[in-house]
């Protein structure tokens, strides 16, 4: 299995709304996806997440399932109103387990 995490910083500008709006889109992906195993969103609320708000995370089944979702049509239509929001930075990680 691998797991795919996502940490997102986004503008000052970026209301809560716009941040909420993104993880209930990306929380949508579910239903749009194949091999996936578990797929988690939401707000970061620490206090040590150096300006990372949004935490997407997606349990894929494989490699292929992960190689699968890049180009997916409802992934990227996610990715965009990401940067159309404000995204600033985001780290990616991907991990075999």
């Amino acid at each position: 299995m691998i797991d795919h995490i996502v940490l997102v910083k986004f503008a000052e500008t970026t209301t809560q709304e716009q941040l909420q709006e993104v993880v209930d889109r990306f929380k949508a992906l579910r239903s749009h996806l194949t091999g996936i195993v578990d797929l988690q969103a939401g707000i970061n609320f620490s206090e040590k997440n150096q300006g990372y708000q949004v935490v997407l995370s997606v349990r894929f089944e494989d490699r292929e399932a992960l190689a699968a979702y890049g180009p997916n049509p409802h992934h990227q239509a996610v990715a965009a109103l990401i940067r159309e929001v404000g995204r600033l930075d985001s780290i990616v990680v991907d991990i075999e387990i």
